[in-house]
């Protein structure tokens, strides 16, 4: 098949995807796109929300609308390194077997990161950045695709780690999510206190994900809309010569050129479920603050004032 024929199967099947999701999860439509571009671009998100929005069972939906294995790691304090990874134990034999841990899977739902110490934190973002864990001097590479979706409760803030910046840039997406509005509570509520059981088809194989990931990244871009990208980035940097005058008066830090990246990877990846063939400056927009939200560093005077990160990166366009 020619790259342009993959690319409409793709929008095809991208909207029988969302309509499977949409079974089981009401509203949402922002956040669920955030995080199928953010798979189909090979990166990793992060969920930021308070309890009870349905985070878990978003992942698991999609993860069963693409046909992948998911598993969920619920994080705590005394969680240790071996624990996700895995560990060597002796068998009957007295030869040394590797039992694989929970990261060995296709999606995984990091729950609550900034509960457990760096330590951990650092064994699941070698996975993520390396797709390969290394145990006991072994390194065993992760079945792809392969992805992160961390989760971070943002209230109760006592006895927690939060994320370095430096891991938190591992991240493509951070990802809020917001209480659903009134009607859709309603339709939650209806839908789940009955014994009615929705069943979610398996639309995509591994394969298939792989293809498509490839064929994404094979999309041209023009030099304009690459500029655009990494113009809007270094507007962030409150030390440069093209900041923003938002920027130099409520930011500390900065995105780095992970961000650029990211802008490009993921406005191509918008561009395809749309049906174009190489994204525009629009595309780029359409994923900015999911990008950007993470990656800049505000000062005292921001959160005094009250400026989000939305408003700084909307002064970004």
């Amino acid at each position: 098949m020619s790259d342009v024929a993959i690319i409409e199967n793709f929008v095809k099947k991208y909207a029988a995807l969302k309509q499977e999701v949409a079974k089981v999860i009401i509203g949402q439509d922002d956040v669920v796109d955030q995080i199928l571009i953010s798979i189909f671009s090979g990166g990793h998100s992060l969920l930021i929300g308070v309890p009870g929005l349905a985070k878990t069972l978003m992942v698991n939906t999609i993860a069963q609308a693409l046909g992948l294995n998911f598993k969920r790691i619920q994080f705590t304090p005394d969680l240790m390194p071996s624990d996700i990874l895995g560990s060597e134990i002796l068998d009957e034999n007295r030869q040394f077997k590797f039992i694989k841990g929970p990261i060995f899977s296709n999606i995984i739902l990091a729950d609550e990161i900034n509960r457990t110490p760096p330590k951990t934190q650092a064994a699941l973002l070698e996975a993520m950045q390396e797709r390969s864990v290394t145990v006991a001097g072994h390194q065993y590479k992760l079945d792809l695709p392969y992805f992160v979706l961390a989760t971070q409760n943002p209230i109760e803030q006592e006895g927690t780690y939060p994320l370095p910046e430096a891991q938190l840039d591992r991240f493509m997406f951070a990802i809020n999510l917001k209480y659903p509005s009134f009607q859709e509570e309603v339709d939650v509520v209806k839908a789940t206190t009955t014994d009615v059981k929705m069943t979610v088809n398996a639309l995509f194989s591994a394969q298939e994900i792989i293809d498509f990931q490839n064929v994404i990244r094979r999309m041209p871009v023009a030099d304009n809309v690459i500029e655009y990208a990494v113009s809007m980035v270094s507007k962030t940097r409150p030390k440069e010569n093209s900041a923003a005058e938002i920027v130099k008066e409520f930011v500390d830090w900065g995105a780095g050129p992970r961000a650029s990246q990211n802008l490009i990877l993921a406005a191509k990846t918008h561009a395809a479920t749309h049906g174009k063939f190489s994204p525009d400056i629009e595309d780029v927009q359409a994923v900015a603050t999911g990008i950007l939200r993470h990656r800049i560093i505000k000062n005292y005077k921001a959160e005094a004032e009250g400026v989000s990160d939305e408003n700084i990166i909307q002064s970004l366009f």
